[in-house]
């Protein structure tokens, strides 16, 4: 493998002006500038990086750490860092914590050994002292989709209440006044925080949520397949389906169809997210669109400023509304016995 040594050698002249010219840096003749520019190219030379981050302690690479890249809206999160981080001419190191609150701390303590002081973090389990502590002790981490008040200035967050709340608002606009709810088992806020929203847009109209129409499930389409016939079987009557997410949506608006239930002509669903899929299944989906890659390429700038002790991204808040996406899977509501 050709060195910088070797370039040096070939171009007459010390390894510290190579460096310069590799970094566009320091006082170097134009002359010189381009013998040692086209000896770099001649020998094909490559500087090395892993030397680099060892001299100057960082890398121009950023760390995401995210529960599961396979799921959709990890992978839209994904990707939306991954523009950024190009567009910022910097690296990226991906990695799942599979749910695990060990697992996501040592891929957070891999990315440290990578000289990684840039790093998103979406983390379902890890109690918020710990996070505080490693806000402390990485100056370039940031929590996506999760807010802590301590720390509030490391967060890029959605207000998922706000959702919730628009989605009750729009649904009673269209005369629904029996709900039914497909919701998360996570153990994170964010489904606990949307049907809240729900149910305060329902309160405001002297209406209320029927504890027995909340089905919990995994939050992907056969949960949300589980949770609608759980919802079926209950025998009560509800005329709009509010889902946790949009593949929850999608599972539920399958068994319904498959039960003979016209969507959204007799039951209407909306979703959250606005994934991809919402566009090819049928009925379109109507849902709260979360701006992830909006979010994700927001986090990115932040943590390379915060890594680069930039004070003017200081002492900010960093929230993000859901906005409605309105499709095919919301009708006027129509009362229909679904107990035949």
């Amino acid at each position: 493998m050709v060195t910088i040594k070797d370039v040096a050698k070939a171009a007459g002249v010390s390894t510290a002006t190579v460096s310069r010219v590799v970094h566009n840096g320091g006082q170097v003749g134009d002359e010189c500038r381009a013998r040692v520019k086209k000896v770099i190219e001649e020998l094909d030379y490559r500087p090395n990086v892993n030397a680099q981050a060892l001299v100057k302690r960082t890398t121009n690479t950023i760390g995401l750490v995210t529960p599961k890249l396979s799921m959709s809206f990890f992978g839209t999160l994904a990707s939306g860092v991954e523009t950024a981080a190009r567009d910022n001419e910097y690296k990226l190191l991906m990695s799942n914590s599979l749910y695990e609150t060990s697992t996501e701390l040592d891929a957070i303590n891999s990315l440290r050994e990578h000289n990684c002081t840039a790093i998103l973090l979406h983390s379902e389990y890890s109690d918020e002292q710990t996070l505080i502590k490693l806000t402390k002790d990485i100056p370039g981490l940031v929590i996506i989709n999760r807010f802590i008040p301590q720390i509030g200035d490391r967060c890029v967050w959605l207000d998922n209440n706000s959702g919730g709340i628009q989605i009750g608002e729009y649904l009673i606009e269209k005369g629904h006044q029996e709900f039914a709810v497909v919701t998360s088992i996570y153990q994170n806020k964010d489904p606990e925080l949307r049907v809240q929203g729900l149910k305060t847009a329902l309160a405001n109209h002297q209406l209320e949520l029927d504890p027995d129409l909340v089905a919990e499930s995994t939050a992907n389409i056969e949960g949300g397949e589980i949770a609608a016939k759980a919802l079926l079987e209950s025998g009560k009557k509800f005329t709009a389906v509010v889902a946790y997410n949009d593949l929850m949506a999608i599972g539920a608006m399958n068994v319904l169809q498959d039960a003979g239930v016209k969507v959204p002509e007799e039951v209407s669903v909306i979703g959250f997210d606005n994934l991809f899929v919402t566009q090819a299944c049928r009925p379109k989906l109507t849902t709260m669109s979360y701006p992830v890659e909006e979010m994700a390429a927001y986090a990115t700038e932040l943590a390379i400023n915060l890594s680069q002790n930039k004070n003017k991204v200081k002492n900010r808040t960093h929230l993000f509304m859901p906005y409605l996406v309105e499709r095919n899977s919301v009708a006027q509501a129509k009362v229909v016995d679904q107990t035949r």
